[in-house]
């Protein structure tokens, strides 16, 4: 908890239906919506008729939700094999916006989206915003990417469905985010939680106190992020710092969202999103609890609607807080396309950030550098020192120490000045591969 503000849980005169639902009645509507959205893929999505057709189900073979696993998965290859209209379930006249990854490994996967999508997707932000403590009349700072990328527009529909007077100043000119923060007066944040550490480094840049703003509520999301991270957050910054999943393949920002009240992993939007956890290696559906791979299939999308879509974020499922009627997730730990194998030990970035926050005079920001001098995988962690530091070898030590200790790799480490590594303005890059050259 903050020691501005305290948590402000959402009232259930102010929760829509959906959140309201018992586990029993959600269930239901997961089954009559999950028949819907089955149907209307096999009819409407040739894809999805030639792969149901492959493992000889129907339709009405649908008959409880747990019949879900035997149908094929979805990924990305098939989103990029069917460029750009084809996963469409409606004319293409009928979809009044697209939105596509940028397509920088392949095809960009191309969603899209009808009025009545427009309609949901804003319903599910301005939920979301309202768990994590934001009200009607806040001033709502968005910083997520607007163009393509679902963030910006996704964030600015949904803060406006909710009653929020909306900044949408997209990424980038760190020194403007400073100005309207202040001189605007926003209680909200959404951005990436590593573009908001550069905006708090222009604070301190420019002798600005973070709590002589009006923020109240960060809600961050588009990259995993760690407990240690929000500690720093609110350390720095005495707001309340919450975690917003979402992908562009399943709708955008606000499948699932952490509650301000418990913070303890995010609350899945049940009645639109079906969630499953799978071995990623077999396919096999995982019992809640056990860690895997998280699979979503939508329930109530016209335009694009998915199945069994694999996301690669690794993650559990757990029962309800907040929300008792909806299932948590885990903070996301890592996505398989984004793990490091060192030297046959399977490392995610997020494992190093845990263990660089907790040393005093290193901050958040760093890079993991993979090289193969000798034919041997080496990891490198540049992270950089905290304004002031004089004694770089001691933190570095100390890293390396706890790596080893904690991880079980060894890793170099060089810490480097302030503002040494380039910064994102979206999504952090926290690996730098150099093995394949």
């Amino acid at each position: 908890m903050t020691d501005r503000f305290l948590g402000e849980p959402c009232p259930p005169d102010l929760q829509d239906a959906g959140e309201r639902l018992s586990v029993d009645e959600l269930r239901a509507r997961q089954l009559e919506r999950l028949r819907t959205t089955v149907r209307t893929a096999y009819e409407n999505v040739p894809h999805y008729r030639k792969a149901l057709d492959a493992v000889g189900f129907v339709p009405d073979d649908l008959r409880e939700l747990s019949d879900l696993g035997r149908l094929p998965f979805t990924t990305k290859h098939d989103l990029r094999e069917n460029y750009p209209f084809g996963m469409f379930a409606v004319p293409r006249e009928q979809v009044v916006r697209v939105h596509a990854s940028s397509g920088t490994t392949g095809r960009p996967t191309v969603v899209g989206y009808t009025r009545g999508d427009i309609d949901r997707w804003a319903d599910l932000i301005a939920r979301s915003i309202r768990a994590a403590g934001g009200r009607a009349g806040d001033v709502c700072h968005v910083a997520y990417g607007y163009g393509l990328f679902t963030g910006g527009l996704g964030a600015h529909y949904g803060a406006e469905r909710l009653g929020c007077t909306v900044v949408p100043v997209s990424g980038g000119m760190t020194e403007r985010q400073v100005d309207l923060i202040r001189d605007f007066g926003a209680n909200i944040v959404m951005v990436t939680p590593s573009y908001f550490l550069s905006i708090l480094d222009e604070m301190d840049a420019r002798g600005l106190d973070p709590r002589d703003t009006a923020l109240r509520v960060g809600i961050f999301g588009a990259e995993p992020w760690t407990e240690q991270m929000r500690t720093e957050v609110e350390g720095r910054t005495g707001m309340h710092a919450v975690d917003i999943y979402g992908l562009s393949e399943v709708m955008g920002p606000g499948v699932a969202q952490e509650c301000v009240e418990s913070k303890d992993g995010l609350h899945i939007w049940e009645d639109h999103f079906y969630p499953e956890i799978i071995d990623p290696v077999t396919g096999d559906v995982l019992p809640d609890g056990s860690e895997g791979e998280l699979v979503f299939t939508t329930l109530t999308k016209e335009a694009f609607p998915v199945l069994r879509y694999r996301t690669r974020d690794l993650t559990r499922l757990l029962p309800g807080t907040a929300r008792p009627g909806m299932r948590r997730m885990e903070k996301i730990t890592g996505r398989t396309d984004d793990m490091m194998i060192v030297r046959g030990v399977n490392v995610f970035p997020t494992q190093i950030e845990e263990q660089l926050l907790l040393i005093e005079g290193l901050t958040p920001h760093y890079l993991c550098v993979l090289t193969r001098p000798d034919r041997l995988d080496e990891l490198t962690v540049q992270v950089e020192a905290a304004p002031g530091l004089t004694d770089h070898q001691s933190p570095a030590a100390e890293l390396s120490h706890r790596i080893k200790t904690h991880i079980g790799i060894s890793a170099k480490v060089e810490v480097l000045p302030p503002h040494a590594l380039e910064r994102s303005l979206g999504k952090a890059k926290r690996i730098s591969d150099l093995r394949r050259r």
